[in-house]
């Protein structure tokens, strides 16, 4: 199992406080938080933003801090991975892994169900970045099936939500949407969280 510490919010420095020594005061960190742990069933989660070769699966990410994170766990749990970029000139980097890791993994306990979601969420989740705009949060996929699970799961959990939608059909009429109701958003970032060291340190700032 991995354990990792994602990058914590930290404290601007205050001009007006002068300089110097209070220099010191700079970064200093607000929490020492620790991401949650990578199971098989968060790896499952995943899998959504995947492609599927004959022996591996292949995950894509523009992150490569999150591509190291989910390498990492990958060895953790006993199976090699490797890290390529793809193309010249695309920021996008691939975390290949053998497909015999996840062989009959199944989604069953509570704790199976939050990780599957946070690496759900991690794979197929969106955010508000931009501190200036009003926060959200959803899940999106064109897999229908597999969000009306993830809401299931996240409603046995007392996590609100609102309900399916497609947002344009003129656009996409396959793609499909969900978002997280704000007064569940402290209960999703304690219980889901992530493992995305971007989204990771956004939603300790919910908390």
């Amino acid at each position: 199992m991995l354990k990792l510490a994602m990058v914590i919010p930290r404290e601007p420095f205050d001009r007006a406080q002068g300089h110097g020594h209070e220099r010191s005061r700079v970064g200093r960190r607000r929490d020492y938080t620790r991401a949650p742990q990578i199971s098989k069933q968060y790896l499952l989660g995943i899998l959504h933003d995947a492609t599927v070769r004959k022996t591996t699966y292949r995950v894509a990410t523009k992150s490569y801090d999150f591509a190291l994170v989910l390498k990492k766990a990958i060895l953790d749990l006993g199976r090699s991975a490797w890290i390529y970029k793809e193309g010249k000139i695309r920021n996008l980097w691939i975390v290949e892994f053998s497909k015999s890791l996840l062989k009959e993994v199944i989604v069953k306990s509570k704790q199976d169900k939050i990780d599957y979601i946070r690496g759900y969420f991690d794979a197929e989740g969106g955010m508000a970045k931009n501190p200036k705009i009003r926060f959200y949060l959803y899940f999106c996929q064109k897999d229908k099936k597999s969000l009306m699970e993830v809401k299931k799961y996240l409603f046995e959990l007392g996590i609100k939500s609102g309900i399916i939608h497609n947002p344009s059909r003129i656009i996409d009429p396959d793609y499909w949407r969900f978002f997280i109701k704000a007064e569940s958003y402290k209960d999703f970032a304690n219980v889901i969280s992530s493992n995305h060291p971007e989204k990771f340190t956004i939603l300790r700032m919910k908390i």
